[in-house]
């Protein structure tokens, strides 16, 4: 009896070791860091602006270098840039809009592609470790750049009254519907379109980033901080786990840019005359 007592406190110890040296999870203050840069003015920066600032850098001289060193038989560093380039221009803005129309469109749907793929991938990149996409204001400004863009080819094409009349008063509608329909039109095209554009994309880096985090925590504690050297096993799946994460955060982060730029343009093609009808299967929306 005494040493069945004695396994079952020795057993009771270790659980009570065991969870005195929990791990630190990830947690959503992460997102919200310290100013490091330029305190209490209104330039200050934290860690995620200075991700971008920096990731924004590179994409320019990178593009300025292919720009500059172009020729007319591209070596493959220039051919990398025009394949993504190419991607956009045919793949995403000629198929949404069309060519004629699409052509004025397609600086900036590059710029948002590239931007926010290269953004993303901060997430996986040693060093910086978090998406610069990972806050509400980032992806906020995309957003409101659309709305922006969509509501200036609108009012370019039909006139400013003409514009909001269509879009606040469908036609074939009793005009009663009009006092419930109106004002969920105008909510539907200032509000929702860029909170549904700002809310996938950060929400996605946010998840991508906790899981990834939350994998590599358990490794390290598993392996490196446990006293228990028998629960390396379970350090080695959790590894495992971080790193099938991290792939698929790279996958992620090209998927949410080619998602958001695709919206871009289907929500701009919709603001223009109704020409061929085109579907895009994997947002599953028809204009």
């Amino acid at each position: 009896m005494s040493g069945a007592i004695g396994v079952l406190a020795g057993t009771v110890n270790s659980a009570v070791l065991l969870a005195s040296e929990s791990p630190e999870l990830p947690k959503i203050d992460e997102f919200l860091p310290p100013e490091i840069l330029f305190q209490g003015t209104p330039f200050a920066m934290n860690r995620i602006i200075l991700v971008r600032v920096l990731m924004a850098v590179i994409v320019m001289i990178v593009f300025g270098i292919g720009a500059a060193r172009a020729k007319v038989v591209p070596g493959r560093f220039q051919s990398v840039l025009e394949i993504l380039m190419d991607f956009v221009r045919y793949n995403i803005v000629y198929e949404m809009i069309g060519e004629e129309r699409g052509k004025r469109y397609v600086p900036m749907m590059s710029t948002l592609f590239i931007t926010i793929f290269f953004f993303n991938l901060c997430s996986v990149i040693p060093g910086l470790n978090m998406a610069a996409t990972a806050t509400i204001t980032g992806p906020l400004v995309f957003a409101l750049w659309v709305v922006c863009q969509y509501l200036i080819a609108g009012i370019r094409e039909k006139g400013f009254l003409r514009f909001f009349r269509e879009a606040l008063f469908p036609a074939g509608v009793p005009w009663p519907i009009y006092f419930i329909l109106s004002p969920l039109q105008l909510i539907e095209l200032i509000i929702v379109r860029p909170l549904s554009l700002t809310i996938r994309l950060f929400a996605n880096m946010i998840a991508g980033h906790l899981l990834v985090a939350t994998c590599l925590v358990f490794t390290n504690f598993f392996v490196v901080d446990s006293s228990n050297k028998l629960l390396a096993f379970g350090g080695a799946l959790w590894l495992l786990g971080g790193i099938l994460f991290t792939l698929f955060e790279i996958m992620v982060a090209g998927l949410q840019a080619f998602i958001f730029t695709v919206l871009a343009s289907v929500y701009i093609s919709g603001k223009l005359p109704r020409g061929r009808r085109k579907i895009c299967c994997c947002c599953c929306i028809v204009h």
